[in-house]
This record gives C-alpha cells, structure tokens and sequence, in this order.
C-alpha cells in the first residue's frame, strides 16, 4: 500500500474554494449502473475544474475499476421480496449480527485509532471507514421501505414496527453524517479521482456483501455469477493496485511519442 501525505490540492484559487468543489462533485454512490457513469463523469469534471494530474495507467485504473463495478452490479444477487416479519427475523440472525457487530468494532478501531494517526497519509483508511458505513446504509434504506407500509398504512400503529423503523432510520441518519464528515476530510488530502474510483469499488463491496446477509440474496446465485462476480472484484483491484502504486508516475502519450521521434 502506497501513502501520499496530505497536502493541498493544485488549483490557483483559494484552498477554500477548492474543497467546496470537491465537496460538489462527490455524492456517496449507489450501487447500481448509474452510480459507475457517475464515478467516470467526475473524475473527467476533477480533471478539467480541480486542475488533478492523472497519468495514463491512473486512468486506466479507473476504467477498469468501472468495468469491474459494472460487471459486479449485474451479476450480483437479486433482490427478493421481504416481509417486515422476515426482516426483523433476519435482523436477529446470528449471523448478521456478528457481521454487524464486527464491523463497528472496525469502524471504532479505525475511527479513534487509525484515522487520527494514518488517515492524512494513507488514502484506505478514509476509504475504509466509509465504505463500511456504506453496508449500514442502503440495508437500513432497504429496511424502511419494508417497514413503512405496516406503520404508515391503514390500522392502529404497530409498536414494533415503530420501533424498527425507528432503528433503521437512526443508524441511517448517523451512518450518512459520519460518512460526509469523512468524504470531506479525505477530498481534503486527497485526489477526488483517486478516492472516488477506491470509495466506489469499496462501497460497492461492503453494500453487495450486508445486503446479501441481511436478505438472503446468495440462495438464487448461480455458478456462473460467482465466476463473474469473482472476475469482476480480480478487475477491481488490479484497478485500485494501479490507482494506488502508480498515482504520482508522470507517464503519457506525448513522451512516447517524443522519444520515438528522437530515435
């Protein structure tokens, strides 16, 4: 893993003006096709408004990590209809509830720990901890829609509903908060082209993975999905090893093409 210390970005106008942009183009993704259009997209508008150098092969690290995303996404277990009774059931399944309980423990070690000492040198530890809050987020999403019918429709309020409901939209809330308040600490330090291709893929994972606890989605994968899914995290992370070793090589077409005319 390579780090790069943090320092501010290259961009003639005011440091402040330069993290409000950064702050405009970077929107927690979703896990879906759209998600990867945008994640291109911004690293082009990066690019041409920030002023961010990225060599060929960074280039071509995004590309892949797309690609890669893409090939994830449509692969990936479909969802499968969930009554609010299967949802709290599944929400007390020993399973996810070691995952969950895993995952905070990581989120606090990385928090309080790691992140004070490491997250301005090291571009993963940012990465990380918003990535996992990303596996709290779109399940919770996904739970309250579920919830919602039952305490909202017709009927005298259910009382466990309310307080799942409750629950969902709480860890929903903080999990979305702490999330920002890491995005703009890392666009602060770091690339926006860098962090958006890694929080993409990572975010990606983490949301696919819970999602697939909490809801059960693996039960209809076929053999051929997870050859594809597995092909598809291979792709990502030659992506992010390209990304991550070769950010700061200056490589591009116009000194090949220099050095063959000199030959």
């Amino acid at each position: 893993m390579v780090s790069t210390p943090c320092r501010p970005s290259s961009q003639k106008q005011p440091q402040a003006d330069v993290i409000e942009k950064q702050v405009d183009l970077q929107v927690p993704p979703s896990p879906g096709s759209g998600g990867t259009d945008e994640t291109a997209l911004r690293a082009v508008l990066a690019s041409w408004l920030l002023e961010e150098h990225l060599n060929i092969l960074g280039k071509l690290g995004c590309v892949l990590c797309c690609c890669g995303s893409v090939v994830l996404i449509v692969h990936a277990p479909a969802a499968v209809a969930t009554s609010r009774l299967e949802l709290e059931e599944r929400l007390s399944d020993p399973v996810f509830v070691t995952y969950v309980l895993l995952v905070v423990l990581m989120l606090i070690t990385l928090i309080l720990w790691i992140a004070p000492a490491h997250g301005k040198s090291n571009i993963i530890v940012y990465v990380a901890i918003c990535s996992l809050l990303g596996s709290f987020t779109v399940p919770s999403s996904k739970g309250l829609g579920l919830v919602a019918p039952d305490l909202f429709g017709e009927g005298p309020v259910n009382s466990r509903a309310l307080v799942v409901f409750l629950g969902l939209l709480v860890t929903l809330t903080v999990s979305i908060l702490i999330q920002f308040f890491f995005i703009n600490k890392a666009l602060e330090c770091f690339s926006s082209n860098i962090f958006e291709a890694i929080y993409y893929v990572m975010f990606t994972t983490t949301v696919i993975f819970a999602s697939g606890l909490l809801f059960k989605e693996w039960t209809a994968l076929r053999v051929t999905d997870s050859l594809a899914m597995l092909c598809s995290l291979t792709t990502m992370s030659i992506g992010v090893i390209l990304l991550c070793i070769f950010q700061e090589a200056v490589i591009t077409w116009k000194q090949k093409e220099t050095r063959e005319k000199t030959d």
